[in-house]
Order: C-alpha cells, then sequence, then structure tokens
C-alpha cells in the first residue's frame, strides 16, 4: 500500500519564511522570522517530511539559506528536501553529507540535462526533479521563461535514466489557493509511471483528500504552504485527513 505525504513548506527569503505569489518577489508576504522556529512546529505536528526552498539561493544560483536547511535536519525527526540554488553537484554532496534526505533539481533539467542525468545515475533516489509547467510547458528560471518541453515529456526522458521523485508545480495555481491541478498531476504520474508529489494551490483538507484517492496511481504527496500560513488548517488536520483515520 503506497502513503500519501503531507509536505508542509518552508520558503526562506532574507532569513525568514515567506510565501510568494506565482513565484513573484514582488507579491512576498513573511510568515515567520525563523525557518528552524517554523520546522520544528510542523515536526511536533507529525510531518515526517519539511519541503524547504532557498528562493534567494534560486535566484542568486548559489546556496544562500543552507545553514537554515541543515539545522532542521540536524535537530528535528522530519526528513527534509531542499531547493533552489543547487547547480552543482558540490550542492548537491554538501546537502546529502549534511544529512538531507532529498535534493530538489529543477531548471537544470533544461538548462543542463546532462549534468541532470548523470546526478541521477550517482544519487538515484535522493534526487527530486522539480517540473514547474504552465499550460503542460515546462517553465524555468524561476518561472520567468516558458520552454518549448512538455512537461510529460521531460518527465518520461528523465524517468528512463533514473528519476524516481518528481515534484509537480502548475504555476497558473502556485500561492493562489485556487485547488490543485489534479489531473496534470495524475497524467505526470501515468506516463512516468513514477512517484509524484503535487505542489500548488492546495487550499482545503478537501484538496489534500482528493490526491490521495491517487496514490495508487502514483500521486506520493502534496507540497502545502499557504493554506498552512493562512490556517485553513493545520499540518496534523491535513496528516490526519490523508490518512483515513
Amino acid at each position: 500500500m503506497s502513503t500519501f505525504t503531507v509536505y508542509p513548506a518552508i520558503d526562506m527569503r532574507g532569513g525568514k519564511c515567506v510565501r510568494l505569489i506565482q513565484g513573484d518577489y514582488s507579491k512576498e508576504t513573511i510568515y515567520g522570522d525563523s525557518p528552524f522556529d517554523m520546522a520544528k512546529l510542523f515536526d511536533s505536528q507529525g510531518a515526517e517530511w519539511i519541503h524547504m526552498v532557498d528562493l534567494d539561493g534560486a535566484k542568486a544560483g548559489r546556496r544562500v539559506n543552507d545553514r537554515y536547511v541543515i539545522e532542521v535536519a540536524k535537530k528535528l525527526a522530519a526528513k527534509v528536501q531542499i531547493g533552489g540554488g543547487i547547480r552543482q553537484e558540490d550542492d548537491i554532496a554538501y546537502y546529502i553529507e549534511n544529512g538531507i534526505d532529498r535534493v530538489i533539481l529543477g531548471s537544470a533539467a533544461i538548462s543542463n540535462p546532462s549534468f541532470v542525468k548523470e546526478m541521477l545515475k550517482k544519487y538515484g533516489a535522493k534526487i527530486a526533479i522539480g517540473i514547474d509547467a504552465k499550460d503542460g510547458y515546462v517553465a524555468t528560471e524561476g518561472w520567468l521563461n516558458t520552454s518549448s518541453i512538455r512537461a510529460t515529456d521531460l518527465g518520461i526522458e528523465l524517468a528512463n535514466v533514473g528519476a524516481e521523485v518528481f515534484i509537480f508545480t502548475d504555476i497558473a495555481t502556485d500561492g493562489m489557493l485556487s485547488g490543485p491541478n489534479v489531473e496534470a498531476v495524475r497524467e505526470l504520474a501515468s506516463v512516468t509511471g513514477k512517484m509524484v508529489i503535487a505542489s500548488g494551490g492546495v487550499s482545503s483538507l478537501e484538496d489534500l483528500k482528493t490526491l490521495s484517492r491517487y496514490q495508487e496511481d502514483g500521486i506520493g504527496g502534496a507540497i502545502v504552504g499557504k493554506a498552512i500560513y493562512t490556517n485553513q488548517f493545520t499540518v496534523s488536520q491535513a496528516i490526519e485527513e490523508v490518512s483515513g483515520t
């Protein structure tokens, strides 16, 4: 029986916990001064995983908020996956050596495919591939550009060279609390035959329930950010909702 995991998200900018709307740095809300304290709260509510994003790193193309990520990995029980600013093998090795369970490669899958394939061979399931899509096409570099590559085609290509985990974001829904694009997530899981984590748009416990119905189809979890920060529900309520208890 596959399980459905809730991934509470901590997006870091300037050492604080923030949320952006559709990846727009000018549409930022600060929700907390300490990424570690936020992670500790999520951990205490039963989160098995915490999804962390280094927004400064994503913009700068290098690690910026990594000390907070490592603090969480070292001091809390929850596993950590990190994305943002990971462009070279040094970054991946550094995070894994410091107890991070999964490192997310995003734009590099388009800009540097040979690197991504090499990393998949070397690190296997410790690498998650972040695919951000707009109208079915892959968006890159902080969503500023849309490529001519279909998300499903990229997924198939990378699954063929060892990708086991995908994180799929539908940009239209991200930070909008508008509900996830369930069909697009299911499609990616279906064509790749791999686990896909849904990201973007989860606004209610009902959204999580809907996604969790497709565990057997490969939807392995959902990343939840704004809905938690705006008190639509707590992490513990989300976990309870999808665990069928």
